[in-house]
C-alpha cells in the first residue's frame, strides 16, 4: 500500500481537528496515511510516497526552519504545492501579486516609516486591521483608527500588512471555498462572535458548511488560476477566503496554500474530497 505522510505540528500529534476522518478516507482508498510532526527528526520522509502539509500551524513562528524543512523534504519525496509556493504564500504581500483578482485592499507597513505610512492608510481606508505579514489564526491582529490608538501598543514584530475593516464580516461573515485538484468542491461560511472581526473558533467564531455559491466559486477559481500562473505550477489544494466589500463585490481576504484547515470537524466530507485528489497523485495511480 502507498504511504502518505500528513505533516502536522508537535502540539497537534493527531492532526487537524477532525483529522481521524482523513485517516479513514485514505484507508478506504487503500492508502496508508499517518500524522507526523514536521520537525520530528525521527521521521524518514524518503520512505513515503507523498507528503501533504496539513496542520503545521506553528510555521509562522519558525518560518526559516519550516521552509528549510520543506525544501529538504521535497528533495527526497513529492510535497504537495511545494516549498517555493509555501515561501511565496507565507508573506501576505502575495495579495498584491493577484492584480487581476479582486482582493481586500492591502498596504505594506514596516517599522521604518511606520507612522506616516499607517496614517496614510487610515486616511484612505478608515479603521484598519494591522496584521503580521507572516501570521496565522488571526494572531497578532490589531485594530486601529488613529496612529495614537492605544491598541497599537499590542503590535507584534513586523513587517505588517494594513487592511480596512470589512464591515460585512459582522453580518455575512467570511466565506471559505475549497479548490482541490483545480476544482471547487465545497464551501464553509464563518461568522465572528459579538464585536469580533476575527472568525476563528478560538475567538468565538462559528463555522458551518453551506452549498457552494456560484459567485464564490467564480472568485475562488480565478484566485487559484492567478496563483498557478504566477508560480508556474499546478496547485493540488487551496482554500480561498473571501469577504464582501462595501461596493458589493466579493474580494479575496486570504489565499491559503500552505496548511489551510479543511474544517473536518464541521464538514467531514472534505476528507474524502482531499483524499481523492492526493490518491490520484500517487505513483502508479
Amino acid at each position: 500500500m502507498p504511504t502518505v505522510l500528513l505533516a502536522t505540528m508537535s502540539l497537534l500529534p493527531e492532526g487537524e481537528y477532525g483529522g481521524e476522518h482523513l485517516l479513514s478516507a485514505f484507508a478506504e482508498r487503500d492508502v496508508t496515511a499517518r500524522w507526523v510532526a514536521w520537525d520530528d527528526p525521527a521521521v524518514d520522509w524518503s520512505a513515503a510516497d507523498l507528503v501533504a502539509v496539513r496542520s503545521t500551524w506553528d510555521y509562522h513562528r519558525r518560518l526559516p526552519e519550516f521552509l528549510e524543512w520543506a525544501r529538504a523534504t521535497e528533495a527526497v519525496v513529492p510535497v504537495l504545492n511545494g516549498a517555493e509556493v509555501f515561501a511565496w504564500n507565507a508573506d501576505k504581500s502575495y495579495l498584491l501579486d493577484l492584480a487581476d483578482v479582486p482582493v481586500v485592499p492591502t498596504r505594506l507597513l514596516e517599522d521604518r516609516g511606520l507612522v506616516p505610512t499607517l496614517q496614510a492608510a487610515i486616511d484612505e481606508l478608515g479603521t484598519v486591521l494591522v496584521k503580521p505579514r507572516t501570521g496565522a489564526g488571526g494572531l497578532g491582529v490589531v485594530l486601529a483608527d488613529s496612529v495614537r490608538d492605544p491598541r497599537l501598543e499590542g503590535l507584534t514584530a513586523g513587517p505588517w500588512v494594513v487592511q480596512p475593516v470589512v464591515e460585512s464580516v459582522r453580518t455575512e461573515g467570511e466565506r471559505s471555498v475549497f479548490v482541490l485538484g483545480g476544482e471547487v468542491v465545497s464551501q464553509v461560511d464563518k461568522q465572528p462572535a459579538g464585536d469580533e472581526v476575527r472568525v476563528h473558533e478560538h475567538f468565538g467564531g462559528v463555522s458551518r458548511p453551506v452549498p457552494v455559491e456560484p459567485e464564490c466559486a467564480e472568485l475562488a477559481t480565478a484566485a487559484v488560476a492567478a496563483a498557478v500562473r504566477l508560480r508556474g505550477r499546478e496547485l493540488p489544494y487551496a482554500r480561498v477566503d473571501m469577504m464582501r466589500l462595501a461596493d458589493g463585490r466579493l474580494a479575496v481576504s486570504e489565499l491559503e496554500l500552505i496548511e489551510p484547515g479543511l474544517y473536518l470537524d464541521v464538514h467531514p466530507a472534505n476528507a474524502g474530497l482531499f483524499a481523492d485528489v492526493v490518491t490520484g497523485l500517487l505513483p502508479g495511480t
